[in-house]
């Protein structure tokens, strides 16, 4: 085992409280120290993104949300975003006027990832990428995790990045663990009382989506 796979030290102040704190240069999440792995953890929640070059865990549940695990395997760094498109416009007959805005928030979340990794030193052209969620666990909206899939597979094909595994679709959510510095993956189905919780908190999300459009973009960079 190498010094860079093997787990990080923890410095005093993340002894004494139990709190991890990220690579700098990632959205502060805070994360902890599991005594079972041995290893950081990072809980992304939706709307969220992390990057990591460290041998750590990045997990997340899902319903319809989907989470896109995006790594440079030569240099060891990855990382996974949590998103969802805010509305629904296929139920009333169509995409509607909303297609192409919210749309933004899967981009917005796809393109913050990637930017994340190469700033950390990846090469976009060694990228490959993991997708999983887009489950069918909201009732009356369930082409929401439909959606999402069709969008992230969209984009990627047009960004000319490669899918190299997929655990998508079904009506089941699932619990991901995702080492970025591997490439690894545990994924657990999670039972109902966890999938009713799961579609309440992505409800509430996409309400608040939907009260809240985004603002500004940002673009992609070789």
């Amino acid at each position: 085992m190498t010094d860079l796979e093997a787990p990080q030290r923890l410095d005093g102040a993340e002894r004494r409280t139990g709190r991890i704190r990220p690579v700098p240069g990632t959205p502060g999440i805070d994360g902890y120290f599991d005594t079972q792995f041995q290893l950081r953890i990072f809980k992304l929640l939706p709307g969220e993104w992390f990057v990591s070059r460290r041998h750590e865990i990045l997990t997340t549940v899902l319903g319809s949300c989907i989470a896109a695990c995006i790594r440079d395997p030569k240099a060891g760094i990855g990382g996974m975003n949590h998103f969802m498109l805010p509305t629904n416009n296929r139920d009333s007959g169509g995409w509607g006027t909303m297609a192409s805005t919210e749309n933004r928030y899967g981009s917005y979340a796809m393109e913050s990832l990637i930017n994340g990794i190469l700033k950390l030193g990846g090469e976009r052209s060694r990228l490959e990428v993991k997708i999983f969620g887009g489950a069918a666990v909201i009732k009356g909206m369930s082409d929401v995790g439909g959606r999402n899939i069709e969008f992230v597979r969209n984009f990627l094909h047009t960004e000319g990045l490669r899918i190299v595994a997929e655990n998508v679709g079904s009506d089941t959510p699932r619990r991901v663990n995702y080492f970025p510095q591997t490439g690894d993956v545990m994924i657990k189905r999670l039972r109902s009382l966890s999938g009713q919780s799961i579609a309440i908190r992505e409800k509430d999300y996409m309400s608040s989506l939907v009260q809240a459009p985004v603002t500004g973009s940002i673009e992609l960079f070789d």
